[in-house]
């Protein structure tokens, strides 16, 4: 029965389910771990939506990848890691500004659609992630960015109270969901399985509370 507040275990619509915030999973690849001074190398979302029994299910993933901004630092070792050769002719990057654009105009739309207020972003260790677009964000001095500048959703936190593990691949794992080694840090990749996991939970929890 939906009411005009959140329940646990009722179809409480999205608008209401979160204080008027639409859960967006965020992953950014990037050239090390200082937002204003590191290369935002890549950067993927998934909007979650609910399904009419009330599930949240995410979206498919929009991606992109950006092209380094003037004097970016991109240290050896996080390079290594995430194996991007940001100077590839075929890597068909955009410059930030375009990139965020990219990302943020379908954001913005399924937040008015949701009838939400802004997004708010959902990712593993997600105080990373908002760093890089908040700082993104300012140096370019975009307008309008949908999500909430400091409020977020960690699924470390999620997934070491549900699941006992803190680890992406061993949350995911716990979950009963594959995990290929292979494809992780990439943004596409691990958008998709935390995108997964933190439905996986909020699922969860609701089943665990029925209405």
């Amino acid at each position: 029965m939906t009411t005009d507040s959140y329940t646990a275990g009722g179809k409480t619509p999205m608008h209401l389910r979160f204080r008027g915030f639409l859960p967006v999973v965020v992953d950014v690849e990037t050239g090390g771990f200082n937002a204003r001074t590191d290369a935002l190398l890549e950067v993927a979302a998934s909007i979650i939506s609910m399904d009419e029994e009330g599930k949240l299910v995410p979206e498919p993933v929009i991606s992109t990848h950006v092209i380094p901004f003037e004097g970016a630092n991109m240290d050896p070792k996080s390079m290594e890691i995430n194996g991007i050769d940001p100077y590839h002719p075929l890597r068909a990057a955009r410059k930030e500004t375009d990139a965020l654009g990219y990302l943020f105009s379908p954001i913005r739309r399924a937040v008015k659609q949701a009838q939400c207020t802004r997004a708010i972003l959902v990712g593993h260790n997600a105080f990373f992630d908002l760093s890089f677009i908040n700082s993104c964000v300012e140096r370019n001095g975009i307008k309008r960015n949908p999500f909430h500048p400091f409020s977020n959703f960690d699924t470390v936190s999620l997934c070491g109270m549900a699941l006992g593990q803190t680890v992406l691949a061993r949350a995911a794992q716990a979950a009963g969901m594959e995990w290929n080694q292979a494809e992780a840090h990439s943004a596409v990749y691990d958008t998709e399985k935390t995108a997964d996991l933190f439905c996986h939970v909020i699922n969860q929890w609701e089943t665990l509370h029925p209405g």
